[in-house]
């Protein structure tokens, strides 16, 4: 089958074994190309790409993916938080497992997320990243009557503000580019300013961080949801210890209580059905992975979510 995997630096589709073994085959419909992808593809890895993908059972089933494959053993998986199983980043498909940007997937029982009726198969791809909003303002504490700022116009910003919204805060948005600031106002995001009770930092920078503490007010919370590939982010410390900023990191998706982040999730994506309208932003079928990768990098020409579809 094929499969989009990095050769010499670049995204290829290759030929690949179907996968077999214990787990269930996910025939692939819809696999986004995120950030991280982006970050990863000259790290050379030896594996097919792709954590956000959604696709169709043996069995008939329309599903998302929750791209983790824990131990389910180890102290923090029994506790709810196998995003932080003992195994360590080698669980997340695309990373240590072969990914779903494939024609098939094979994944856990367990890592399967039904898509609710009126949810499209085709877009089920959002349902991970949404998972990594649900997750964070969940962390960060969000709550009806806040006034929250998303810093970030990408698909977790975006995925953010609708997660936000769906506590009842009050949400606006930060974003580099027209198309993201299009995309912001459809989904209903205001015009920032600043004092703001909580600010999700969602583009990964320093800038974006200082801009993060310069919006927050005295006590409020900046929630880390995005990822600092450099390794070192520099803090804005004077103004974070002045106003006695709280930071609360957030990362992936886990379960809390009996409910699971990805669930939540594809439930949202079902009660904000414009979402996918506003933040797909371009289509190729898995031969034009080159070309769909390049698309993704050019921010500045428009592009959000970049969706494969094998």
């Amino acid at each position: 089958m094929k499969a989009v995997r990095c050769v010499e630096g670049n995204a290829a589709v290759v030929e690949v074994a179907r996968p077999e073994g214990e787990g269930v085959v996910v025939k692939v419909a819809s696999a986004g190309i995120c950030g991280s992808d982006l970050h990863l593809l000259p790290m050379g890895l030896p594996l097919t790409f792709g954590h956000e993908f959604a696709g169709i059972t043996p069995d008939g089933r329309a599903v998302a993916v929750e791209p983790l494959a824990p131990c389910g053993e180890c102290g923090p998986c029994v506790a709810g938080d196998y995003h932080q199983c003992t195994l360590g980043p080698g669980i997340v498909f695309g990373v240590g497992h072969d990914g779903g940007m494939a024609e098939e997937c094979l994944v856990p029982a367990s890592a399967l997320a039904p898509l609710p009726v009126g949810v499209d198969v085709s877009e089920g791809c959002l349902v991970e990243p949404l998972a990594v909003a649900v997750h964070g303002v969940r962390r960060g504490g969000i709550t009806g009557g806040q006034r929250v700022a998303v810093i970030g116009g990408g698909t977790i910003g975006q995925t953010a503000l609708v997660a936000a919204q769906a506590t009842g805060a009050t949400v606006d948005l930060v974003a580099r580019h027209d198309r993201q600031r299009e995309a912001a106002a459809r989904l209903g995001a205001g015009e920032p300013t600043d004092g703001y009770d909580v600010v999700i930092e969602a583009a990964g920078t320093a800038s974006a961080l200082a801009d993060a503490a310069r919006r927050c007010r005295p006590g409020g919370t900046i929630v880390l949801l995005a990822s600092y590939w450099d390794g070192t982010v520099e803090m804005p410390g004077l103004e974070v210890c002045m106003k006695e900023i709280s930071m609360v990191p957030a990362v992936m998706y886990n379960r809390s209580g009996p409910s699971r982040d990805i669930d939540v999730a594809a439930a949202m994506l079902a009660s904000r059905p414009e979402l996918a309208d506003a933040i797909i932003t371009h289509r190729f079928p898995l031969d034009a992975a080159a070309e769909a990768f390049a698309t993704a990098a050019d921010r500045a020409a428009g592009a959000i979510k970049v969706v494969l579809e094998p």
